[in-house]
């Protein structure tokens, strides 16, 4: 039997998200070409400081376009204690992603000031809102904030790790398989799925390095991460590969399905499947593999 963890609350596959400076006018125009699931557009760190206001200008002047490509849109603005939030939420209300992405969220009031920041700038419907654990705060409270988050105006949505930060904050070694951050990625994911929350997996820096990225992204499925944020298109085919349910996975979810349907076990809370004992949990992991995998079928069908 081959089962992946119940999935989070979004049946929307978010295998690959990618970063995509937002000064990057090339690089906008190409996203919509991509295969990945997620274009997050970066105002953050992927954009100088003396360039924020064009790579706004240029954000809102790509979202006025007609859309194309099937991508989930996010919009990563600079942290809420920074001179460019306010102009970042203004850009997200003229734009109206699909979601917003809020970096080094440290404290469970921090959505107090997210939600009092969209009205100002006009926003009608909030877009769902994003949420960068990369601070020592963000780990040691994470619970709090998650409940904080779910429970505010702006509703919180997913998880996204970031990785370097928390390495760079804490000074731990990033290398050896990420031996050291483990634990606190774990946690990550634990908080994630206690909520029903999406939870994405950090970067994997030396995109020349396919072979490594190959392993981490199959050492962030067995973690029970929902996908992986990239930074260059080379990693969307490998991520968007090893977060998509198997054929074996698939077909054994189909069995435990049908199983469960059959009349005689309409009341049953443990069946006999070819002598393995399979329960209803089981039967909730397998609705939910294939919820993301008939997800999946769907964009690629569209995508054709």
């Amino acid at each position: 039997m081959t089962l992946t963890a119940p999935a989070p609350r979004s049946r929307r596959p978010r295998r690959s998200a990618l970063y995509v400076p937002a000064i990057n006018q090339r690089a906008l125009a190409k996203a919509a070409s991509l295969d990945c699931d997620v274009v997050i557009f970066d105002l953050e760190d992927a954009v100088a400081p003396e360039m924020k206001e064009a790579a706004r200008c240029n954000l809102e002047a790509f979202f006025a376009t007609p859309k194309e490509g099937l991508q989930e849109r996010v919009i990563r603005v600079n942290a809420i204690d920074t001179t460019d939030f306010e102009a970042d939420m203004a850009t997200v209300a003229a734009c109206r992603p699909d979601a917003v992405l809020v970096p080094k969220l440290s404290n469970p009031s921090d959505f107090g000031v997210i939600a009092r920041a969209l009205p100002k700038s006009g926003t009608n419907e909030a877009p769902r809102l994003w949420a960068m654990v990369e601070t020592p705060a963000a780990l040691l409270s994470l619970d709090e904030i998650v409940r904080a988050g779910l429970a505010s105006q702006t509703g919180l949505d997913c998880l996204v790790v970031g990785t370097n930060d928390i390495a760079k904050e804490t000074g731990v070694f990033p290398g050896e398989g990420r031996a050291f951050l483990r634990p606190w990625l774990m946690h990550v994911v634990l908080c994630a799925k206690r909520h029903g929350v999406c939870v994405l997996d950090g970067v994997w820096n030396d995109f020349a390095d396919q072979v490594g990225f190959a392993a981490e992204a199959v050492e962030s499925v067995k973690m029970a991460f929902d996908g992986k944020t990239l930074i260059h298109p080379t990693q969307i085919g490998p991520a968007n590969e090893a977060f998509s349910p198997s054929a074996t996975a698939v077909a054994d979810a189909r069995q435990i399905v049908a199983v469960f349907a059959r009349p005689e076990n309409a009341d049953a809370g443990v069946v006999n499947l070819d002598g393995k004992m399979v329960e209803r949990l089981h039967l909730a992991q397998a609705q939910a593999l294939l919820a993301i995998h008939d997800a999946i079928e769907e964009r690629t069908a569209r995508g054709r």
